[in-house]
């Protein structure tokens, strides 16, 4: 299968061919991609996607209810637990993003709603033949990042929300050559 480049060894393949660009609506899995790309910035996506499950065990699932609740304890315990990445600005960050992921959810009613709306709320397919051709941001998640930190939110820059955007499938950036960019791309779309 002629992939995008950049999933070329495991678990990228499996992520690649599974996962990458398939639309999430899920406000708690929405959530939990938000914490796996804010603790992304500086490092590759593959250290990340290795320590995905740890994240996944160490974060209650990525219950933002119970993240918003922990405390200093909490805290030191994940600092310890080498199955994460140990920064502390990156684990304040997470809790952080739980209570402000929860004082949105209340005023707004639903994450998913409140993220979709920055493409429409139908995923933007682009159609790049290399992998140079790929932007580090976009117009979208400019104005996502600028929400969100109004809103209370960190770790939530441009870069890292067009890596938000194309992991949870609001951007189709697979290449135009890769099987995954046809696929995706007869998406039904969606309504508001």
């Amino acid at each position: 299968m002629p992939r995008c480049p950049w999933a070329h060894r495991q678990p990228l393949i499996d992520y690649h061919d599974q996962e990458w660009g398939v639309p999430v609506h899920d406000d708690v899995e929405l959530f939990g991609h938000l914490i796996l790309d804010g603790a992304q910035a500086g490092l590759s996506w593959e250290t990340v996607l290795k320590k995905r499950e740890a994240y996944r065990l160490a974060f209650d699932n990525f219950d933002p209810e119970k993240v918003a609740r922990y405390d200093a304890q909490r805290v030191a315990r994940l600092m310890a637990n080498p199955g994460i990445i140990r920064n502390r600005l990156k684990i304040a960050s997470a809790i952080r993003n739980a209570n402000a992921f929860l004082t949105l959810r209340q005023e707004v009613g639903s994450f998913d709603q409140f993220l979709w709306q920055f493409v429409d709320f139908s995923p933007q397919v682009n159609h790049f033949e290399v992998q140079t051709q790929l932007p580090a941001r976009s117009d979208a998640s400019d104005a996502m990042s600028k929400a969100l930190k109004a809103r209370g939110f960190n770790f939530v820059g441009t870069t890292i929300c067009y890596a938000f955007m194309q992991a949870v499938g609001m951007i189709n950036d697979h290449l135009v050559t890769c099987p995954r960019h046809k696929e995706l791309s007869r998406a039904p779309k969606r309504r508001r």
